[in-house]
């Protein structure tokens, strides 16, 4: 047996068999644990119900043996066809794979559901396959990463290597989770009430953050964690506007609060990111709103005495503002 797939020896099987080969003697084991696929592939094999824990966790791929991504792809079909899925029942959809003939073809599936110690630990079996595979992912795209930098192509600029090593970490994290499952009706119901509560305690206000705009509040009853709102329009209708004052008034809220009590959780921090207009840019616009100037007069430099020092008054009192921006222009969804 591998002593938990990390590093010395090949992996044997129960028969001293070799497991999905041994490679180049100098090249390092990739991170794996037959050890635990051979226990979930027996504990599938004795009980299909074990299949409904891990379904949402593992795919044929994650196996770092080839043969047990075969086998458990195949009793992953069968039971979603509602038939039995046993050693005797695998055997014929494999009677013809060179890799299970290897490890001892029937007698080698007879072994897995033979050797069960715990049908318990199914779960925690397949979480360990998902890491391990994850891990082996990571070591790829990192050796790809260092494949790609050190030949010099003219195509293959470095911002080009940056943004799409970022989409494959990004995939991999997006692949790499696990759904969450049903929640029972009562988690649900809870917070329910505790949204409910939060809205009662504030005197009839919102469950939420307000947008300052009393009329998109009636409609949303503010903002929510577990929101995602969409504001699309055509062009030049005040998207970036409307966007932006939303914003200042999240920030504003929380920056109000806390000058009264240091932990108050009013109102909240915001990130904005510009991928047109710079972050100074987008400062003017504010400061310009609140100060009640025309912005159009800063750049211009026809602002009079007043209006300056209005300006700047109005500068210094939200410096604190708790208003991240990044104005990265073309900023790809894996980075953002």
């Amino acid at each position: 047996m591998a002593d938990g797939g990390q590093a010395g020896g090949e992996a044997l099987g129960p028969d001293g068999t070799p497991i999905g080969g041994t490679g180049a003697a100098a090249a390092p084991l990739q991170p794996h644990n037959i050890e635990a696929e051979q226990a979930l592939l027996g504990a599938l094999l004795v009980s299909n119900d074990v299949y409904g824990q891990v379904e949402s966790v593992l795919t044929p791929e994650h196996f770092h043996d080839p043969v047990h991504g075969r086998i458990y792809g195949i009793v992953a079909r069968l039971i979603a066809k509602k038939a039995l899925a046993s050693p005797v029942t695998v055997k014929s959809f494999m009677a013809e794979d060179e890799g299970l003939a290897a490890l001892g073809g029937a007698d080698y599936l007879a072994g897995l559901a033979g050797g069960v110690v715990s049908l318990r630990a199914a779960r925690d079996y397949a979480e360990t396959i998902r890491e391990l595979a994850m891990r082996r992912s990571l070591i790829s795209i990192g050796d790809t990463i260092q494949d790609r930098a050190r030949r010099f192509e003219v195509e293959d600029e470095p911002d080009r290597q940056i943004a799409e090593a970022e989409q494959a970490l990004y995939t991999l994290a997006e692949t790499g989770k696990e759904n969450r499952g049903f929640a029972d009706f009562l988690a649900a119901a809870t917070a329910a009430v505790r949204t409910a509560n939060a809205a009662k305690r504030r005197g009839g206000g919102l469950a939420g953050l307000s947008s300052g705009l009393q009329a998109l509040d009636d409609k949303l009853g503010g903002f929510r964690k577990s929101d995602l709102v969409i504001l699309a329009a055509r062009p030049s209708m005040g998207k970036t506007a409307l966007a932006l004052n939303i914003a200042y008034a999240v920030a504003h809220q929380r920056l109000r609060a806390r000058r009264t009590d240091p932990n108050a959780q009013d109102g909240g921090i915001v990130g904005f990111f510009s991928l047109e207009m710079s972050s100074e840019q987008l400062a003017n616009r504010l400061l310009a709103a609140e100060a009640r100037i025309k912005s159009h007069l800063l750049l211009t430099g026809e602002l009079t005495q007043d209006e300056f020092y209005r300006f700047v008054d109005t500068a210094r009192a939200l410096e604190t503002l708790p208003l991240h921006i990044d104005d990265t222009p073309a900023l790809p969804i894996s980075t953002l």
